[in-house]
């Protein structure tokens, strides 16, 4: 399915990020893990026998770093980029008055503009495949307007809207461009959330209970795949009947 497929995956030292680089490996590609917790990163790439590079979002040199490791490790080339590192400040309760300026400009800066980022610096990379996909980890939170995490929300439907504009833009150069948008997952990187709003997904969804990182991760190994072009521009809501896009 994607074998010997070159595979970025950003935040992917735990949680989703680890499941994704974990799945698109188990079908053949050959990773790359960035993120900004080396320790944990590396753990996960020693596991999966991949390549880990360390990467601060918020910092456009360190992101120039990463894809000059990357188009060395891949020679010049690059298959597909996972957009997943996020930050979800706020989550939990907050009012949209009681956001302070510097949470906001925080998770602004690493949702919204790291992903531009991210993506400005690997689009070559990708132009070289001649069958780049890239893939943005959006969030349900966005298409139903979930309430009391304005910062993150905002920041995950700027990703979709983002993900509709490259569509067009990157087109003609062959790359498919989508975003997925899952509810809470039950992850590692998710413990921190109120159990009343894990329990609020798990009763309202058309399949009940719980949606593992497992449950979404084909999906998104599918859209890194040559045949998935025809889907660019496209939001899935792969979120167990949550929500509907």
């Amino acid at each position: 399915m994607l074998k010997n497929r070159s595979i970025l995956v950003t935040g992917g030292a735990r949680g989703l990020g680890a499941e994704i680089a974990k799945s698109v490996s188990e079908k053949g590609a050959k990773v790359i893990i960035a993120d900004i917790n080396t320790q944990e990163g590396q753990q996960t790439a020693n596991k999966l026998n991949a390549d880990f590079f360390h990467v601060d979002l918020e910092d456009s040199s360190s992101i120039q770093k990463l894809i000059k490791s990357v188009s060395k490790t891949f020679n010049g080339k690059l298959d597909g980029l996972v957009n997943n590192a996020a930050i979800a400040t706020g989550i939990g309760g907050i009012q949209f008055e009681d956001i302070d300026l510097t949470s906001w400009d925080k998770v602004m800066r690493v949702n919204v503009r790291g992903t531009w980022l991210m993506t400005k610096a690997a689009a070559p990379l990708l132009r070289a495949s001649k069958s780049g996909r890239i893939v943005n980890i959006s969030s349900d939170t966005a298409l139903w307007g979930a309430p009391l995490l304005l910062s993150y929300v905002a920041s995950k439907g700027a990703i979709i809207s983002m993900t509709r504009s490259l569509a067009r833009e990157l087109g003609s150069d062959q790359i498919g461009v989508t975003a997925v948008a899952p509810g809470i997952l039950t992850t590692d990187s998710t413990d921190y959330v109120p159990e009343a709003r894990h329990s609020f997904y798990n009763e309202n969804r058309a399949i009940l209970g719980p949606q593992g990182a497992e449950d979404i991760t084909d999906t998104i190994s599918f859209l890194l795949t040559k045949g998935a072009l025809t889907l660019t521009g496209q939001v899935l809501a792969v979120n167990n009947g949550f929500v509907f896009s």
